[in-house]
This record gives structure tokens, C-alpha cells and sequence, in this order.
């Protein structure tokens, strides 16, 4: 297990700040040290606030390329899809933005390892680590699309060259009923920064248990901080 920076906040507000600040930290070193950044980020709501700050960073967006840590497999225009709020928010400001699920594939649910090799793909054309992969996590311990189910054990698999692969969680989430794309655990880390937030006593409680269980966890979220080499920076905030 690397070293985790626990990071307390305030609030929504002030995490969204502090979280946004960081992202930038880390898209500017990466452009002064190699000329070109690439982050993954997350979907669902709690993102946005931090979306809408990024966004506003003066910063050579043109250089800079963002992909989902998971998606659902939904085409973009749906309001499930996690891509159409990167490329919201972050193509009009230059940045390029490469969705995990496209609308050529997204019909296809019952094939959703197929989607995931597609997605694997085209995430091969990508120059390679990310950056930065940026995380939430449930109150079941999943991170990124990394659930309980069939394909559990794939996705864990560090030993896979795949950055990301079709998911289909058991049970379904209510809220999104659908199957996913997920990278990888081997994929997420490989970056050179990892970063989780969260907010809330119950999601804290998660990540503190998978912390104190290390390598035994079962929750997807503590294999990820057991096996994290890169820097780890979680931050949360009460509510």
C-alpha cells in the first residue's frame, strides 16, 4: 500500500474547490514535463461542481486529453452516459475528451464485453499512463464500475495488459440499471496520481474498513488502495 493523504474538508463546496485545484496541479506538471496530459475522470452528479471549476483553469486545454473511469452502456445523448458530461463541459474549452462507450456500440447491451474491447482499443491509441484517475466510491465499496458480479475477478486481474473491459454488475444499481465499461484495476494503477473523494460518515466508514483490511478486502475500492503504488490522496467532506 502506498502512502494515503487523508484530506478533510468543510464541505461540498470546499472540496469541489480543493479537488478542482489539484486536477490542475497535477494537468500543469504533466504538460511542463512531457507536453501533453491525460486524466481519467468520474461520472454521475457529484462531479459537476468540480467539472465547472476546471473547466475555467487557464490551461492549454488543446494538450490535454480526458476519458471516463467508467461508463454505463448508454449512447451519449442518454442521461446515464458519463461521457456527455466531460465533453459538456471540457470540449468547449479545447480539451478531447475519448468516451468509453460510443453510440455505435451502446445498442449492443447484451454484448457488453464486446464494448469492452472496444473500448480497450481505443484506449491503446492513448499515450499511456494516465496522469492522474480521479475516484469515487459506494457505500457497497465499488469504485469506478468495479462491482460485485461475473466479471469481478476480471476486472481485479492486475496481471491483464486491458485498460478496460465490459462489466455487468450483480446486482444491477436501481439508479442505472444497465451494464458498464470500466477500466481496469491494472489501468487505474498505473497512474502516476490517484485520487478519491467522498463525501458523508457512511462512505468514510467504507474506505477506513478496506484501509485497516488491506490486501483481504473484498470491497473493489480496497483493492485499489491495498495495490496503489502512486500517491493516494483521498478527500472528504461531512456532507
Amino acid at each position: 500500500m502506498s502512502d494515503i493523504d487523508w484530506r478533510i474538508c468543510g464541505g461540498l463546496e470546499e472540496m469541489a474547490e480543493a479537488v478542482a485545484d489539484e486536477i490542475e496541479a497535477v494537468i500543469r506538471m504533466a504538460l511542463d514535463g512531457h507536453g501533453e496530459a491525460l486524466i481519467a475522470l468520474p461520472g454521475a452528479r457529484s462531479p459537476i461542481p468540480v467539472f465547472r471549476r476546471l473547466a475555467k483553469a487557464d490551461i492549454a486545454w488543446d494538450r490535454v486529453t480526458i476519458v471516463p473511469t467508467d461508463d454505463r452502456l448508454v449512447p451519449l445523448a442518454n442521461a446515464l452516459s458519463n461521457a456527455s458530461a466531460l465533453i459538456e463541459h471540457f470540449e468547449p474549452v479545447g480539451a478531447r475528451v475519448v468516451p468509453l462507450v460510443v453510440d455505435e456500440v451502446a445498442g449492443e447491451a447484451g454484448d457488453y464485453r464486446g464494448a469492452g474491447r472496444d473500448a480497450d482499443a481505443r484506449l491503446a491509441a492513448l499515450r499511456w499512463p494516465p496522469d492522474l484517475v480521479w475516484l469515487g466510491v459506494g457505500v457497497d465499496g465499488h469504485t469506478a464500475s468495479i462491482f460485485p458480479g461475473p466479471d469481478l475477478t476480471a476486472a481485479l486481474g492486475c496481471a491483464d495488459e486491458r485498460r478496460a473491459l465490459g462489466v455487468m454488475p450483480d446486482p444491477l444499481p436501481p439508479e442505472a440499471p444497465v451494464a458498464r465499461v470500466t477500466l481496469s484495476l491494472a489501468a487505474i494503477l498505473s497512474a502516476r496520481f490517484l485520487m478519491l473523494s467522498c463525501a458523508g460518515g457512511i462512505k468514510r466508514a467504507v474506505v477506513e474498513r478496506a484501509i485497516a483490511e488491506g490486501p483481504a478486502s473484498a470491497a473493489p475500492i480496497g483493492q485499489v488502495l491495498a495495490r496503489a503504488k502512486a500517491a493516494v490522496a483521498i478527500y472528504w467532506s461531512p456532507a
